[in-house]
């Protein structure tokens, strides 16, 4: 590869934190982005997010974005009313303009995986790419990840890049311990013979209990991971200004959960 590539994932309609990390990204002078989905959901900026993503060189379908296009499965109470009401801001009607078609059939279209050379990028496991959760608890014998996680390490060449579960961190398939950010210093370097899922954390609603905005740099060797800080207070504003989207989801903002 060579080239500096960013990757962020799990957007979620937050508009400030996805335009603070595009600036971070600017600032390093880098010119291509990867989305590993969830474009949409729970935020209160879905149109604005996702013209923005169409611009990246490569966008994936998140469950949410899958939720919103096809028939929502799994979700939360909340999370479907949120979905609801992005729907409706997003679906075209009859005399919707060009531009509001065009960004309903990107977000309906997203691809579920993607290989290049020996990388994966999906949204969430290359079992079930949208849906199934790669999880710290996944490296506890006592949980029972040992078989999923040798299951899913079989459908990885080398590397895989996964969001989901806005849980940022790294696991080898040499040992199966969860590596945060912070535990490796912020950067890892891809070892010839090692597989690695990396979770590369969520831009729009971090859930690892540090509230800035999370994405990483790869150059093909070396991941290095980067937190930003955003107007997340400016976010919480907007979601209580709507009924249809639960003040939990600008409350959890401000705590990084």
């Amino acid at each position: 590869m060579g080239q500096m590539i960013a990757i962020v994932s799990d957007i979620h309609s937050n508009l400030e934190a996805l335009e603070s990390v595009l600036k971070d990204i600017e600032s390093k002078g880098i010119k291509e982005i990867i989305c590993l989905g969830d474009v949409v959901g729970y935020g209160p900026n879905p149109a604005e997010c996702a013209e923005i993503s169409r611009n990246f060189k490569l966008t994936m379908m998140g469950n949410h974005d899958e939720g919103l296009t096809n028939y929502p499965v799994g979700f939360t109470l909340r999370a479907q009313k949120a979905l609801d009401w992005t729907r409706e801001q997003l679906k075209p009607k009859w005399l919707s303009s060009k531009t509001v078609k065009e960004r309903w059939n990107f977000l309906k279209n997203l691809p579920i995986t993607h290989q290049e050379d020996n990388i994966l990028y999906v949204h969430a496991s290359p079992r079930q790419p949208t849906t199934e959760y790669i999880l710290r608890t996944d490296c506890d014998e006592q949980f029972g990840g040992f078989t999923k996680l040798d299951e899913i390490f079989t459908m990885i060449k080398h590397i895989c890049f996964v969001g989901h579960t806005h849980d940022p961190g790294v696991i080898q398939n040499d040992k199966y311990i969860f590596s945060n950010p912070r535990d490796i210093n912020y950067s890892y370097e891809i070892k010839d013979g090692i597989k690695a899922v990396i979770n590369v954390g969520s831009v729009g609603q971090p859930r690892d209990g540090d509230n800035r905005a999370c994405y990483i740099t790869f150059d093909g060797k070396m991941i290095n991971y980067h937190r930003v800080e955003y107007d997340y207070n400016k976010t919480m504003e907007k979601i209580f200004q709507y009924t249809e989207l639960e003040k939990y989801f600008g409350e959890r903002l401000a705590l990084g959960r």
